[in-house]
């Protein structure tokens, strides 16, 4: 397959069949036919997956006995490795095959890790000017009964991808991981990575049980505020958790998990008055959808107007603080109704604090045409949600750098 690109000679790319012939070419094609290479367009949250490169990883385990223990540990497995697996099926049986064709992506360019190449190879095919890059095994670290484990591996994992994939390529940015179930690891993170290239804020997974009100975080808050570094609380599920563990199909846990999480988090946020403490600092609250934001809004000032000596630290209703914060549109649940959409946009003042994620390569991926072609949205409102509103977020230049492919 010979790919095409203005003003540059044409070069040779073979992905394996089912990325060429039904992801990554329609996605460049639909690119084309949108016009996306005039204008920016940032994937708040995609994903690689770091278990792929753990020998590496590992090695920067600081602790050697920790660092001999995952080494030796991953080489058997499953739950027999250190940091154990998610209860799930992403993969739905078998039946999407993306994750075990990954090995068979031909790379061919060794200069530069893997993770970077086919990282742009997806971005220039969705028409995407810049990606933040999370981990997904490590979603779920948070729920690590060793405390001590999450901390080694998430300050592995952030030198690991500091110095092997951000340092190497300003198109992928990253909102590190902190290892929240110990506050003062976490504020150390923030000190020692908050100015590594690439590095434009922070991220806490959401499954965990640690309340985000503590005062033990309030110094890490502070330094976020300070530096300008944003935080983000990145949802997953945890199908042990006491409620979600009535679910019997992972339908119902995936449904629920990635909502349930975040609104929590949200609500000690807002209830506890983090907003107005520390009212330059910005959040995202990233992979939920957007229908638990506007009923959590509803449901949180209904409450509040009954019981406003429970909240003596706000000044405003929830609501207003839930409006100023930024969400992630992936997944977009879309109704068969379009006007149900466009009053959820307006409830969350989309035009200005929604942004565009596409969660690439995951089962259940969006492509920027799912905010493009709403047609309720002005082209003024699209360009702000694809990327004008992340660039924003994160202090990004706004001028496109993606090469779409044209394909034969």
């Amino acid at each position: 397959m010979t790919q095409k690109t203005p003003g540059a000679a044409p070069r040779d790319v073979r992905f394996d069949e089912f990325h060429s012939q039904h992801s990554l070419k329609n996605a460049a094609i639909a690119a084309r036919k949108r016009n996306y290479q005039d204008f920016l367009i940032v994937d708040v949250d995609a994903h690689h997956y770091e278990s792929e490169s753990y020998a590496d990883v590992f090695e920067f385990i600081e602790s050697p006995v920790i660092r001999r223990h995952a080494i030796e540990s991953s080489r058997r497995g499953g739950r027999s490795s250190m940091l154990g697996g998610a209860v799930g099926d992403q993969g739905l049986g078998g039946r999407i095959t993306r994750h075990w064709l990954r090995g068979k992506e031909r790379v061919e360019d060794t200069s530069k890790h893997r993770d970077i190449t086919t990282t742009l190879r997806w971005m220039d095919a969705m028409g995407v000017d810049y990606c933040c890059l999370f981990p997904t095994p490590m979603l779920f670290l948070g729920t690590h009964p060793q405390v001590e484990i999450e901390v080694a591996m998430a300050r592995a994992y952030n030198r690991w991808l500091c110095e092997r994939i951000l340092a190497h390529e300003k198109r992928i940015i990253s909102m590190l991981y902190l290892p929240f179930n110990d506050p003062d690891e976490t504020y150390r993170m923030v000190k020692d990575f908050g100015d590594k290239k690439g590095v434009v804020g922070f991220m806490i997974t959401a499954p965990r049980y640690k309340p985000v009100h503590d005062n033990a975080y309030m110094k890490t808050y502070r330094l976020l505020e300070e530096m300008g570094k944003p935080i983000s609380f990145h949802a997953a599920y945890n199908w042990s958790d006491q409620s979600l563990a009535l679910t019997n199909r992972f339908i119902s846990v995936h449904a629920l998990g990635f909502m349930w999480f975040n609104m929590v988090h949200m609500t000690n946020w807002v209830i506890n008055g983090l907003p107005e403490r520390f009212p330059k600092l910005k959040v995202m609250w990233i992979e939920s959808g957007l229908t638990w934001a506007y009923s959590l809004m509803q449901r949180l000032d209904h409450s509040y107007m009954m019981r406003t000596s429970d909240c003596p630290a706000l000044k405003r209703k929830p609501s207003e603080y839930m409006r100023e914060m930024f969400f992630s549109s992936q997944p977009m649940e879309i109704p068969d109704d379009p006007s149900i959409l466009e009053a959820t946009f307006k409830m969350i003042k989309a035009d200005t604090q929604l942004v565009w994620s596409s969660d690439y390569p995951h089962w259940d991926f969006d492509l920027p045409g799912v905010i493009y072609d709403q047609p309720f949205l002005s082209e003024q409102a699209k360009r702000n949600i694809l990327g004008g509103n992340a660039a924003r977020f994160f202090g990004l230049d706004t001028a496109p750098v993606k090469n779409i492919p044209i394909y034969e």
